[in-house]
């Protein structure tokens, strides 16, 4: 039995699609990388998800809330308040994130989390000294 605890982790929507999706070389570091970590996502993730599962995969309505419901149950959901909303127009001002991953990161922040898996953000960046962001698809 191991003494190491799993690192809170903010996972962007984007890997919960290659989860959802069965992408071939995608799909197993992302359910890797899910199952091993304690998770913290917002209702943007949820939301983005959802969006691109009914786009992309044209999942039904229950389906879709089944997803909802699971993410709930299994995994702690960070609503966007005026605090997250603020500390994003910081990040943007100071990083030069996009609106959406501004938000990303200031969920992430409020959170707790101390890494912010995602594949389409600035990987590599320690945003305000607390929150790593990695690609877990890279090299």
């Amino acid at each position: 039995m191991s003494d190491v605890e799993p690192m809170l982790s903010f996972i962007d929507a984007n890997v919960w699609l290659y989860a959802f999706l069965q992408d071939q070389d995608k799909s197993a570091t992302a359910k890797t990388l899910i199952r091993s970590s304690e998770v913290v996502i917002s209702t943007q993730v949820i939301n983005e998800v959802c969006v691109n599962l009914i786009r992309k995969a044209r999942f039904d309505e229950d389906s879709v809330r089944n997803i909802i419901d699971s993410f709930y149950s299994k995994y702690r959901v960070v609503e966007i308040s005026q605090a997250e909303q603020i500390n994003a127009s910081r990040l943007r001002e100071r990083y030069g994130f996009s609106y959406w991953d501004s938000l990303i990161a200031a969920c992430g922040l409020g959170a707790g989390a101390e890494v912010l898996y995602s594949e389409d953000m600035h990987s590599g960046l320690s945003v305000e000294g607390r929150l790593q962001i990695v690609n877990p698809f890279a090299g």
